[in-house]
């Protein structure tokens, strides 16, 4: 392995360790915020409000440190804030389980869009994991081809995980009963998580392994 090869690779290990992390604080504080209120029996509404209000602290977070905003947590403060007000239009239990479709749904089309726009969420993320280096990300991303390709592909395989999250519970919503959806609702959203962030370690690691052979 060359020189640049190793710093290639240590390019890339930087940018996935933010990545996850980034990705973990943005997306996983508030889901994580807002199924175990639900789970634990809080009611929908002081659930959303909970998970909008981590939402909200991460972004003040990140804007005190980076003295910007971080668009990504903005988004997630959006979502949160869209699905609470939606919790005031209708009693119905499959509808509310709906909204959960509807913020899972909503991230992953703004992965997608974000993307096609050439400003992949995912740089956000890591930005904001690693404020000292986000000067340095960004100026990879821009600067480097495989950095560039890469976010894009990790935002349109996020974006399109979400989205097949989102509409599997659409279809389970009407398939089983209520109180079984709940849970299910739930393990859902932590396992399509978990298993985004498992396949983008796997996938910097086979990058790795690729480079140096």
């Amino acid at each position: 392995m060359n020189a640049e090869q190793a710093s290639g690779q240590e390019r890339l290990g930087l940018m996935t360790r933010a990545l996850v992390r980034g990705l973990a604080w943005d997306v996983g504080a508030p889901l994580a915020t807002y199924y175990v209120l639900h789970l634990a029996g809080a009611t929908d509404w002081v659930a959303l409000l909970a998970a909008t209000g981590a939402a909200g602290c991460r972004l003040l977070w990140t804007a005190f440190k980076r003295h910007s905003l971080n668009p990504f947590a903005m988004l997630m403060v959006i979502v949160f804030g869209l699905g609470l007000g939606l919790s005031f239009l209708t009693g119905d239990p499959r509808f509310l389980l709906l909204k959960d479709s509807a913020i899972t749904g909503g991230m992953g089309i703004s992965f997608l869009v974000f993307a096609a726009l050439g400003h992949p969420l995912t740089l956000d993320a890591a930005k904001t994991w690693r404020p000292e280096r986000a000067r340095e990300l960004d100026r990879d991303f821009h600067s480097n081809p495989a950095a560039h390709r890469w976010h894009l592909k990790v935002s349109a395989v996020w974006g399109a995980g979400l989205i097949a999250e989102a509409s599997t519970r659409a279809v389970l919503v009407y398939l089983l009963p209520i109180d079984v959806m709940v849970g299910v609702s739930a393990a859902l959203a932590v396992i399509v998580f978990a298993a985004l962030i498992a396949w983008t370690v796997w996938d910097r690691k086979r990058r790795q392994a690729s480079s140096s052979s």
